[in-house]
């Protein structure tokens, strides 16, 4: 619940926000990239949720919105994506070279994104939230418990904590 409230701000929040994302985006930084209206990102991105084969729990229901609005339901269900296919499915904006080229880049779109009508920006971020339903925590609340509640969460975060690959059963 109070991921869903930060990454709602972050979401809400009145003027752009651009995620430069270099290396391995995942988990919660995952989550607040699908937040970003601009993601910028170099060759060696790779944006995902690999919770399935490590922890064994889920996403919220906000972040699963989010996620299918930006590349699908097929995509979601993938949850780790590379660069390339990252920038062809509109997960990622831009991909440049390297680190280097994607902080000078990210500035250089926020002086670009600076300059643009303030009110026009707004209102189309919030007509693009309006538009896309969001699933509220408490209509998913029944998936957040089976997942957080179950053996194999156990498993995942024991087997995380000590660096061994979990044996899920399915309980």
């Amino acid at each position: 619940a109070r991921i869903d409230r930060v990454l709602g701000t972050l979401e809400q929040c009145r003027v752009p926000v651009i995620a430069a994302i270099a290396g391995a985006c995942t988990g919660g930084g995952a989550g607040i990239a699908a937040c970003c209206d601009i993601r910028i990102g170099t060759e060696a991105t790779r944006i995902g949720f690999p919770i399935a084969r490590t922890l064994g729990n889920c996403l919220s229901m906000s972040n699963i919105s989010r996620l299918v609005s930006l590349i699908g339901p097929a995509r979601t269900k993938d949850l780790i994506v590379e660069a390339p296919e990252a920038l062809s499915l509109g997960l990622l904006n831009e991909v440049v070279p390297d680190v280097e080229t994607l902080q000078r880049r990210a500035n250089e779109t926020a002086k670009l994104v600076a300059g643009h009508a303030p009110i026009t920006l707004e209102v189309t971020k919030e007509a693009v939230r309006r538009i896309r339903r969001t699933l509220s925590r408490e209509e998913g609340e029944d998936l957040i418990l089976r997942a957080y509640m179950s053996e194999d969460f156990r498993e995942g975060m024991d087997a995380f904590l000590n660096k061994r690959a979990p044996n899920f059963k399915g309980k």
